[in-house]
């Protein structure tokens, strides 16, 4: 079965920029779909960005578009969250999914989820 682990989160002040990497084990990376998600305290868990299996296409909610950018290695079964201009807002735990059957962009379809790691952006 599919195991997903992250790292790569902690505190920093706003505008700075952090690099979530989530592991990916147990199946076949490059033929799962990728994405990140989040949940800030109260707040249900949404969408970040999502990756498709080849890394050709990447998809990305309106509230962090031009400032994050999710990026896979196929060879080391890893996918990436670049997260700069970080923000206040931006506060969250983040989750790494993956899909077998979609394409990166829709939430439904990704049904494994790592245990999160948290991000905090102070002012």
């Amino acid at each position: 079965q599919v195991q997903l682990v992250e790292s790569g989160g902690g505190s920093v002040q706003a505008g700075g920029s952090l690099r979530l990497s989530c592991a990916f084990s147990g199946r076949t990376f490059s033929t799962y779909a990728m994405g990140w998600f989040r949940q800030a305290s109260g707040k249900e868990r949404e969408f970040v960005a999502g990756i498709s299996w080849s890394g050709s296409n990447a998809f990305y909610a309106d509230s962090v578009k031009g400032r994050f950018f999710i990026s896979r290695n196929n060879a080391r079964n890893t996918v990436y969250l670049q997260m700069n201009s970080l923000k206040p807002e931006d506060t969250a735990v983040y989750y790494c999914a993956a899909s077998l059957w979609g394409n990166g962009s829709q939430r439904s379809t990704f049904d494994t989820w790592g245990q999160g790691t948290q991000v905090t952006v102070s002012s």
